[in-house]
């Protein structure tokens, strides 16, 4: 059984002496401490780090602790409490952070003890699922099978649509198990022409077929005691399925052409965004591999029906790019967040990830604006008529009811109750603007 994770305190202060007794302290604690002398410094650190509380002084060389936490990325803000440090002349200032979110704040000089105190019961109240793959209902628990199930080894079967975000999830299986230290091998079996996929899988002798000049070690060796994931596994020939079925049962195969028998060490993970159940019925797929690849099924929700990841995504992408192109890009604008939101997102987190990208690279100012998320939408509207009221109302009708029913955990009855109107309202409206609940 893995160690409980450390929880991460994130620590704003640029006093060296108080920085460091509050770090030594907090790792005797057993809590894992990140150290940031400036505003600056905290602002490039945060999105990464992600801490579990933020501990941080209100008075800084660069910058207060008030234009910190305006700038954060709204995702770290609503899941991230401040904690903010003030001398005595700077209450007021701390408790108009704390109504526009903070958590708290205590005044300087305190005990150490008192700090810790307000530090642990913050983290009492955090859920213990920790929102990495994302925070909507659907993708939390999730998150909780798949770190429930890191450390076995039975096959998994991630599916969804085409873009949902399933090689994501293997990756997190990869990076919280006890295999993170050996590869994570990805293989397209769409991509593979027929004639070349055993080859590419188990590997090849030299001579083995024509063109085999020397030996080839395939996609199942290279793992080692990593993760094989096999993603299109609904693509594989049906002769390809009876050898992989071979190799998931007997843990061994042998390279074409060769007859030497290996171990295969590695976890196998696969992924489909077809019904492999109406594969088996149509003879497509085997119905002794699909029970073998099926033991623990993990369906990943599409993004339309999860609105609540669709801004920690944003924001992550935003950092991701930011950092890879060197652009000084910290957030978007209310206007791109809003729509971002009302989006339908048929290409799911991939297209999210597409259009962030995009937009990254094409922003002139520091916060993206919604004409550089959606071009298109902004050319329409600069060369078309003025948008109709009915169209605007129902925009903002369905941002609301999504916002309420994830609210609500999707439950219909308490949705209908917080917008004030009756079950058939409600469902109609639904079927009208196109809003499913997971519940």
């Amino acid at each position: 059984m893995s160690p409980p994770e450390r929880r991460r305190i994130g620590i704003v202060e640029d006093d060296p002496v108080l920085g460091g007794t509050l770090v030594h302290r907090l790792e005797l604690e057993g809590y894992r401490p990140f150290w940031w002398q400036t505003g600056r410094e905290a602002l490039e650190a945060l999105g990464s780090t992600r801490p579990h509380v933020v501990v941080c002084d209100i008075r800084l060389p660069d910058m207060d602790g008030e234009e910190i936490y305006q700038q954060i990325p709204l995702s770290v803000a609503d899941d991230t409490p401040f904690l903010f440090v003030t001398a005595f002349g700077q209450i007021d200032q701390a408790v108009r952070l704390t109504k526009a979110g903070a958590v708290d704040y205590i005044v300087k000089p305190y005990a150490l003890a008192v700090l810790l105190q307000r530090i642990e019961a913050l983290i009492s109240l955090q859920p213990e699922a920790a929102g990495v793959l994302g925070r909507s209902k659907a993708m939390c628990e999730v998150e909780l099978l798949l770190r429930r199930v890191a450390h076995l080894d039975s096959t998994l079967l991630f599916t969804g649509e085409s873009g949902v975000g399933k090689e994501v999830a293997a990756h997190f299986v990869h990076e919280i198990s006890t295999r993170a230290d050996e590869p994570f091998i990805a293989v397209n079996c769409a991509a593979i022409p027929s004639e070349l996929i055993e080859s590419q899988l188990f590997g090849h002798e030299k001579g083995a077929f024509t063109g085999a000049q020397g030996r080839h070690h395939g996609y199942v060796e290279r793992a080692r005691n990593g993760i094989l994931f096999l993603d299109e596994i609904g693509e594989l020939p049906l002769l390809m399925q009876a050898k992989l079925l071979r190799v998931i049962e007997t843990r061994a195969f042998t390279r074409v052409g060769g007859e030497t028998v290996y171990r295969m060490g590695a976890r196998i993970l696969c992924a489909t965004n077809a019904k492999l159940e109406a594969a088996v019925s149509g003879g497509r797929f085997r119905q002794d591999l699909y029970y073998r690849i099926n033991v623990i099924s993990v369906e990943i929700s599409p993004l339309r029906h999860r609105p609540e990841d669709i801004l920690q995504l944003a924001h992550q992408f935003m950092r991701e790019f930011s950092k890879a192109f060197r652009r000084d890009v910290v957030g978007f604008t209310p206007a791109a967040e809003q729509r971002m939101l009302e989006y339908s997102w048929p290409g799911n987190v991939r297209e999210l990830r597409n259009r962030i990208e995009r937009a990254v690279v094409l922003s002139q100012a520091p916060r993206i604006s919604v004409d550089l998320v959606f071009p298109s939408e902004s050319a329409e509207l600069a060369s078309g008529p003025f948008r109709t009221l009915a169209e605007i109302r129902d925009r903002a009708e369905r941002y609301h009811i999504r916002a309420v029913l994830a609210g609500a955990d999707g439950r219909i009855d308490e949705t209908a109750k917080l917008l004030g109107v009756s079950r058939s309202t409600l469902f109609e409206k639904m079927r009208r603007l196109d809003i499913r609940s997971e519940a």
